[in-house]
Parts: C-alpha cells; structure tokens; sequence
C-alpha cells in the first residue's frame, strides 16, 4: 500500500497482516463505521447519531476509511444533495472480521443473561451460525494447530 495512503506513517510491523490492519483501520471508531456500513448506515448524520462521535473525529475516520479504499462516497440514493459513505468490496471483505468481533463479544463482553444484539440470516431470521474455519480436507482449524509462515515476495502464495 501507498504512502499516500498509510499518510506516511511507518508500519508497525511491515510483514504481518494483522498489523497493517489494525494500522490502516485505525481505532475503534473506524471498526464502528464499518459494523454501522453493515447495518445499512449510509450518511454522515446517521452515523454521528448512532455513534455519538464528535463530527471532527468522524470526518477524519470517514476520510480515513475512503483513502483506503473501504468506503465510498457517492451521490445520495435519493436525489437530494446529500452523500451517502458505502461499502467497497475491500470493504465488505471486512464482513468477517466484524462477525468475529461479533461472536467474541456475545461469548465474553457480557454476563449471561445480559441483553445483546445478535446477527441473524435477513431472509429467515435465523441466528448466524459461529464462524468456523476448515482446511482444504474439510478438518476444522484450530488455534493450537495453526501457526504463522513468513513469506517473501518469491513465494507463490504472498501474492
């Protein structure tokens, strides 16, 4: 990724993916405009009001988020002379981290029986089941089981 788009600032760790994540999404306001995107927010007050962010903050993380090619701006859908922030396809590619970020916090972030959102399928209205991870065979990946390879740019599968 491009200077121009990182704002010049160092990686935090060059070769690891989760870092350069967490560095180009920035902070929770980031993560909170996209799970809100998910949801169907599309315009500036919308999000300022589900949010509760100062405006300033929320430009920058808006500007943020379109520099990086995870929203776009466009026309708004009603002919008004608003513009709505929508989801790119690198955007939506961020689905799984906002149902990961989901289920962890269903499983830890509250008491049992503590009300919470939850997810569920728009067509039946069926909870979404628990992401899983499974190998080419079909076995199911486990944390204990997996670990990091350090690729560099000869290896077929960094690209």
């Amino acid at each position: 990724m491009s200077d121009a788009v990182t704002g010049h600032r160092p990686w935090t760790d060059p070769g690891c993916p989760v870092a350069r994540t967490v560095d180009l999404l920035g902070d929770k306001w980031s993560l909170l405009i996209i799970r809100d995107a998910f949801d169907g927010v599309t315009r500036f007050g919308q999000f300022q009001r589900n949010l509760g962010v100062a405006k300033n903050i929320l430009s920058d993380r808006l500007r943020n988020l379109v520099a990086i090619g995870v929203l776009r701006v466009e026309p708004a859908s009603d002919g008004s002379r608003f513009q709505e922030y929508t989801l790119t396809e690198d955007g939506v590619d961020l689905f799984d981290l906002v149902v990961s970020l989901r289920q962890w916090g269903q499983r830890h972030a509250f008491d049992p029986g503590e009300p919470h959102s939850v997810l569920v399928d728009a067509v039946t209205d069926d909870p979404i089941p628990e992401l899983t991870y499974t190998t080419p065979d079909g076995r199911p990946v486990e944390a204990h089981r997996a670990r990091v390879r350090k690729l560099d740019s000869t290896d077929p599968a960094a690209t």
